[in-house]
């Protein structure tokens, strides 16, 4: 019979207890630790001798989808101020059925401030556009394109306030370097995933102003590769997925451009397992690079002009564990009244293939190598 004694007794008083008890307790049983006036009269469960090492929780697959370009000028405006909760329409299903979703931001959130001067095309939205990415099922944006200043340093000022308001992710921009190059964290289903935001394009006359340094806040340039490719690096220590997803391209070309095929094996290189981005308004091809996954292009998502071929859009849904990009999926959509539909039955079938055919000039793969 094993008989358990409180801490507080004496030896004595243990001795004592066997004694009336009729228990013959061998040396081992009867030694109690010494007592202490803060540890409690209770009962301790036996611990056992043998200690089991802690496992960590096992990494399962998780789902990323990925928009193109997002602004909210034009008809999009009047969607945005009638509801934001609905102003990415349809699409909004296809997005929030992923673990993770992310777009492109390609305005500055303000309301005010000048212009950049001389642009021919300038974005801002009010801080509702953050409302309506993420009641559309969007987890993170980047803002790093050649838009997110387009109100330079006051519009930035706004817009990093908009974002720290809302408490909705952005990548790619920061008041220095170390806050745009920053990434974006999140586990899922066991994986850490890093995600970090860059554009490799920027207007010559405004790369130096908009180029965030570590004494001046702006967006996080490719145009550095190095600082890029350091970036990749410390994540991939403590990541088990790095995303990069980079403003990149030459619009209406089809083909990725040099700058593209010169950056992205070198990203994969330092550490990246997906590369994803856009810039070109029309959708360019995507497959494997060695056993990293590369888009050269995303295409208008959301946005106020399309025609046949730039409102050809979609979403790219890859399935990933850890560092393997086990599939990837697209789901056509063309673009009506300013928001990504989707396209179903023979017509989507056939926007599927016409997808799959554009890693043709690419020199990507479609399985991994």
């Amino acid at each position: 019979m094993n008989t358990y004694i409180p801490r507080r007794l004496t030896v004595a008083a243990v001795v004592a207890a066997s004694a009336l008890l009729g228990t013959a307790c061998s040396a081992a049983e009867s030694a109690t630790p010494e007592a202490s006036g803060s540890t409690p009269d209770v009962v301790e469960k036996p611990v056992s001798s043998s200690t089991e090492p802690e496992t960590k929780p096992e990494r399962r697959p998780y789902t990323i989808s990925f928009g193109g370009d997002v602004h909210f000028e034009g008809v999009l405006r009047s969607r945005l101020n009638a509801n934001p909760k609905t102003a990415l329409g349809p699409i909004a299903k296809v997005l929030g059925a992923a673990d993770i979703a992310m777009v492109n931001l390609e305005t500055a959130i303000t309301t005010g401030g000048t212009p950049a001067p001389g642009k021919q095309y300038t974005f801002r939205a009010p801080a509702s556009a953050l409302t309506a990415l993420k009641a559309a099922g969007v987890d993170v944006a980047s803002m790093a394109n050649n838009h997110g200043m387009d109100y330079m340093q006051s519009g930035l000022a706004d817009s990093l306030a908009a974002i720290k308001r809302s408490r909705f992710p952005v990548v790619g921009i920061g008041r220095n370097a170390a806050e745009a190059y920053k990434p974006w964290r999140t586990t899922v289903n066991g994986n850490r995933v890093a995600v970090i935001g860059a554009t490799q394009v920027l207007d010559a006359e405004f790369i130096q102003a908009w180029t965030a340094t570590d004494q001046q806040g702006g967006l996080a340039s490719a145009k550095n590769e190095a600082r890029l490719l350091q970036e990749v690096r410390k994540a991939r220590k403590n990541s088990d997925t790095v995303i990069v997803h980079l403003h990149w391209g030459t619009e209406l070309q089809k083909c990725p451009n040099e700058a593209q095929r010169s950056l992205a094996p070198k990203l994969v290189a330092a550490g990246a397992d997906v590369v994803v981005g856009g810039h070109a308004h029309i959708l360019l091809g995507s497959g494997y690079l060695g056993r990293g996954y590369v888009n050269y292009g995303m295409g208008n998502f959301v946005f106020y002009n399309w025609g046949p071929e730039t409102g050809r859009t979609g979403v790219l849904t890859l399935t990933i564990n850890g560092r393997r990009v086990i599939k990837d999926r697209w789901t056509p959509a063309t673009i009506q009244g300013g928001v990504p539909v989707p396209v179903t039955g023979v017509n989507g079938q056939r926007a599927t293939a016409n997808w799959k055919a554009l890693r043709g000039c690419t020199g990507l793969t479609p399985t991994p190598s």
